[in-house]
């Protein structure tokens, strides 16, 4: 029972932690935004400015300093495998939309969740230009603006808001025109937060998305009722060595489950 009370205590602390420290680097990307910013590409075609490196710098400083023992995965840090033996870890994306922020749309976000054992334990995803900011604890549900949320009921295909690679989501149905497509969401994280307020009712991630993509996203779907896993429906885990995931569904429960049924019966090629 003392553990119990010891790790509900320290949650609480991460989450307060969390909060805090999300909040504060989404202020500081919003006070950058629409500026004139050095920015350059990574890989093949990844881009990245300074903002990206200033915030990943505000977070990393502010959440290892505080939880110096638990590991830590970021899109713009260099990876430490150290990581991958750690029962908790830190795993962020800085500014998730880098070619939305830079372009001056809005559709762009802070992310980081705390992971157990592979798992998302706590998350916040902060869209700064727009306010809203999702927060979730595992088994507490998930808010907006710290209102709970909740992912919208049915099973429904026909006539649904998806959001997604088009060929993807147009497998779904044998008339295209069935589908509602939402125009496109430069930020992964913030398309699949968008399944957890129901102003989504599916939405897709079409392969090589990261850890850092989606692990906060995937906490937040799970505590408003919904599900996010691979087409096949196996569940997504994190701080692995590997860090790529493939295609990608979140939905609430009855409407996943249906998905994930329709893709069983018609695999993709």
């Amino acid at each position: 029972m003392a553990d119990v009370e010891l790790r509900g205590t320290a949650l609480a602390r991460d989450a307060a932690l969390l909060t805090e420290t999300v909040r504060e680097a989404g202020l500081l990307a919003r006070s950058l935004f629409r500026t004139e910013l050095k920015n350059w590409t990574k890989g093949a075609s990844s881009p990245v400015s300074e903002a990206d490196i200033a915030v990943n710098d505000l977070l990393e400083q502010r959440l290892r300093q505080a939880t110096p023992d638990y590991g830590w995965l970021s899109e713009e840090s260099a990876d430490d495998q150290s990581r991958v033996g750690k029962r908790f870890a830190w795993i962020v994306d800085p500014i998730d939309g880098t070619r939305a922020y830079l372009a001056g749309r809005e559709d762009w976000c802070v992310c980081a969740a705390l992971v157990e054992d592979g798992s998302p334990v706590l998350a916040a995803v902060y869209a700064p230009a727009s306010e809203e900011f999702f927060f979730a604890a595992r088994g507490q549900g998930a808010s907006l603006n710290d209102r709970r949320v909740e992912a919208s009921p049915g099973d429904d295909l026909d006539f649904a808001r998806m959001a997604g690679p088009k060929p993807l989501v147009q497998r779904l149905s044998p008339s295209p025109e069935e589908i509602s497509l939402h125009p496109r969401i430069g930020s992964l994280a913030l398309r699949l937060c968008r399944v957890a307020h129901g102003a989504l009712d599916a939405a897709f991630a079409g392969g090589q998305s990261r850890d850092w993509d989606l692990a906060a996203a995937n906490l937040i779907v799970q505590e408003a009722n919904g599900r996010m896993t691979a087409l096949s429906g196996d569940a997504i885990l994190y701080n692995r060595r590997d860090v790529v995931h493939g295609m990608l569904v979140a939905a609430g429960r009855d409407r996943h489950a249906r998905i994930v049924a329709h893709f069983r019966d018609r695999p993709l090629l």
